[in-house]
């Protein structure tokens, strides 16, 4: 039981719930009851402030009535409008808005309804466009070790979270993985970027020498993997990755559905670390986690590769029923508007030094093996139990949660990125509890 337990009669049986141990939860289940700004509200009534911004997701915190507000208008005037050969204006005032703050290069943009959407759609974009320029040999798809790229079964398949992969016998064929970047041993506590490991992008090397560059489609990488436990990638790693892509011929895909809109205190981990890829996924950010929405950011050869043949016939056979909904247009312009007004998109840069000299302040603390950080992105590793990895960590989420901070567990480690509106004092509390709970299961 948690401390705060309450009797109620809320019936747990029906709703099978997503990436959770569903009878270790319903046992003594973790439930909030609304949100405002940096706090999370249970049903007992507790404040418990949002450590992981929801899923990486309310980057503007909280109950902002502007974007209900918004959504409210828009069910009233038009609830939905089709996509397929027809359209509504507020998709193409969406775009526009969008490619406006895109990172130079990467305006066409593509409509999904989720992060996992949006892989599926980068790859399949990818393998059309490689068939479209003459080089239909190019059907491999290259993910990294530890990635995480959404559950459908593209992204499950160029993802690379064991257990993610080994929970189902099926993955798209022709799919191979690049070595993570995390050295513990080299880069153990590193502030910010580290040091050693940019010469691990050549793995990409061992997989053009085995499979050849004549097959390859594209790589696809998140900047910073953030659900396999917040792993900054080593200077000068993905300036490496882009220059073997260009010289082998093989596009690059950045996955930002976690640092798109503001995460590293840019508007995207393109701007940040200056590498601009041939596609960027996003969702969660876009519309500040209100209303499910994602969208895909071409480069306009990728784009203008596919406007070939008769003007009567379809680009590109995909799309969703869902795909630019009026309702998520409307909840993501307000976002926007948010992140324009009170500059959302690059206020983590000033919160940043805080934040990174906040957390390491917790090394030494018993079983602390490492702290990594950039931007408002960190995360606390503790050495796991043995013969139990991930207990600890889970004891570690249940007792923060039990005294007031909500963080994302990744097994032994604490993932926290609080929504862009953080304070100092946010952040001194959120360590000090997080602190003390290390120091309790210990």
């Amino acid at each position: 039981m948690t401390l705060h337990q309450i009797p109620n009669t809320l019936k747990t049986d029906a709703f099978w719930m997503p990436f959770t141990a569903n009878r270790q939860f319903k046992a003594a289940p973790r439930m909030f009851a609304s949100a405002e700004g940096m706090h999370y509200t249970t049903v007992d009534g507790r404040k418990v402030i949002d450590g992981s911004a929801g899923l990486w997701c309310v980057n503007a915190g909280h109950g902002r009535r502007q974007i209900a507000a918004a959504v409210e208008k828009q069910l009233l005037n038009l609830d939905f409008a089709p996509s397929f050969s027809m359209g509504h204006p507020i998709a193409f005032d969406f775009a526009e808005r969008l490619a406006a703050i895109a990172p130079k290069g990467l305006d066409r943009i593509f409509f999904t309804n989720s992060g996992s959407e949006s892989v599926d759609t980068a790859l399949k974009i990818a393998l059309a466009y490689q068939r479209a320029a003459g080089q239909p040999t190019r059907t491999r798809l290259i993910g990294r070790e530890r990635g995480y790229h959404g559950v459908g079964f593209g992204g499950m398949s160029v993802g690379g979270m064991v257990n993610n992969r080994r929970a189902f016998a099926t993955h798209l064929p022709g799919v191979d993985h690049i070595g993570h970047t995390y050295d513990l041993a080299r880069n153990a506590f590193s502030k910010d970027l580290p040091a050693h490991g940019a010469e691990l992008a050549d793995d990409l090397e061992r997989l053009v020498n085995l499979h050849g560059a004549e097959t390859i489609a594209a790589v696809i990488v998140e900047p910073v993997p953030g659900s396999t436990g917040v792993l900054p990638p080593p200077q000068g790693y993905l300036q490496r990755l882009r220059q073997l892509c260009d010289k082998h011929g093989i596009l690059l895909i950045f996955d930002e559905v976690i640092t798109g809109f503001g995460r590293l205190g840019t508007p995207f981990a393109t701007n940040y670390f200056g590498v601009t890829p041939d596609m960027m996924t996003t969702a969660k950010g876009i519309t500040n986690g209100t209303v499910p929405m994602g969208a895909v950011f071409c480069s306009r050869k990728i784009h203008d590769g596919l406007m070939v043949g008769p003007e009567n016939a379809m680009e590109l056979f995909h799309g969703y029923t869902y795909s630019a909904h009026p309702v998520a247009c409307a909840a993501g312009l307000a976002t926007l508007d948010i992140y324009k007004d009170e500059g959302l998109l690059t206020r983590g840069a000033s919160m940043a030094e805080y934040w990174r000299d906040a957390l390491h302040q917790l090394k030494g603390l018993p079983n602390v093996i490492d702290i990594r950080n950039v931007g408002l992105m960190g995360a606390v590793e503790l050495a796991p139990r043995k013969d139990a990895p991930g207990a600890r960590g889970y004891e570690l989420m249940v007792d923060c949660f039990n005294r007031g901070l909500y963080f994302r567990q990744s097994g032994d480690a604490a993932a926290v990125s609080p929504p862009l509106i953080v304070e100092r004092s946010h952040i001194d509390e959120m360590v000090s509890i997080l602190g003390d709970a290390i120091k309790r299961v210990a």
